[in-house]
């Protein structure tokens, strides 16, 4: 099993957050989540005056052996094209980064492709893709563990070179497969309810898919209680690989920017392993995928962003890293009333 310590954040820093944010020159609460944003941040990093420096964007990328069941509108080539596609800086993720000041990191942990050196390229490829979980596990226990120890050595890595704001982001043909079936087992929800159509699958698909997460819960019988044992049986290296990231963060004391559907999904089992994690979870957007909600909401987080993104990839994270440094700069740079000479109303009389 693995040795985690993480500790809460402390209330003392929330409280003087709060009592700053109170001060500022506008209503009290008029920022609304810009404040509540602000005021984790704080806590998170235990600095009174918090800064954000770098900022990285991890891209986990694998293959999955369910693909065979024909769950994806995509043939799972477009994994390893997509690789070369970020490594050129033409995908989504590239462009939303670039906007938001973020370094995209591409980690192999499991394409069903050898490329070799490439420069770039974060080569920590455990399997060369998962297998077909609808005929047995997905992954052995130890192919799980290592690829959450993955994520946990890649947040110390990047962190020790001086980033201190991380973001989650995937590439896997039909992830969104393993993701479901591990948001089911989890949270209890019945497999319909927590699928979705992925990429835009077509009804005939959408049933297939239905089945074949069906089928691989009956086969492998994942222990709900035993979240390693749900990610090796029906999940992937790169949902374990982000599980690793919110685990390291957390650990760390370091915000993580959890992306959509498949990055939600690791950041549960995450959370099943160590709850306190929550505390150092950014959730970036809610997705266009109706297992999404129902995992947010076991988990306990509420989504920065609602704009119907399906991508995947790390692209909501990136825009919620511009959402979450301008609640930081409104934090720092904002006047207080004393600093502008500024009467305070009515609503400043309890605070």
């Amino acid at each position: 099993m693995i040795s985690l310590k993480v500790q809460p954040i402390k209330k003392e820093y929330l409280e003087l957050a709060w009592n700053r944010l109170n001060n500022l020159t506008k209503p009290v609460g008029s920022l609304g989540m810009l404040e509540e944003i602000a005021a984790r941040l704080v806590a998170i990093y235990e600095d009174p005056i918090p800064e954000i420096k770098d900022k990285a964007i991890f891209v986990f990328a694998s293959d999955h052996g369910v693909v065979e069941e024909r769950v994806s509108a995509y043939p799972k080539e477009v994994t390893a094209q997509m690789v070369f596609n970020f490594l050129r800086g033409g995908a989504g993720i590239n462009v939303l980064a670039r906007h938001a000041g973020a370094d995209v990191v591409v980690v192999d942990v499991g394409v069903d492709y050898d490329f070799g050196k490439i420069e770039g390229l974060v080569d920590r490829k455990v399997v060369y893709g998962s297998r077909n979980m609808t005929k047995g596990p997905a992954l052995t226990r130890d192919e799980a563990l290592k690829c959450i120890e993955i994520g946990r050595e890649l947040v110390k890595e990047y962190h020790a070179k001086g980033y201190n704001l991380f973001g989650t982001g995937d590439m896997g043909i039909g992830n969104t497969t393993p993701s479901s079936a591990i948001i089911s087992v989890i949270t209890g929800y019945p497999v319909e309810e927590v699928t979705g159509r992925g990429t835009g699958i077509d009804d005939e698909t959408y049933k297939r898919k239905i089945e074949a997460i069906k089928r691989a819960i009956d086969v492998n019988k994942p222990d709900p209680k035993d979240p390693i044992d749900v990610l090796a049986k029906v999940g992937g290296p790169e949902i374990g690989a982000i599980a690793g990231v919110v685990l390291g963060c957390a650990e760390l004391k370091i915000p993580v920017v959890v992306d959509g559907f498949i990055s939600t999904a690791g950041a549960l089992i995450a959370y099943a392993l160590e709850p306190t994690v929550k505390d150092y979870i950014f959730s970036a957007h809610n997705s266009a995928e109706k297992g999404h909600k129902v995992a947010l909401s076991y988990i306990g987080l509420r989504p920065i962003l609602d704009l119907n993104l399906r991508l995947g990839e790390g692209t909501g994270a990136a825009l919620a890293m511009t959402i979450i440094e301008a609640s930081l700069k409104i934090y720092r740079e904002m006047a207080t009333f004393e600093e502008a000479g500024v009467s305070k109303g009515t609503d400043h009389k309890n605070v």
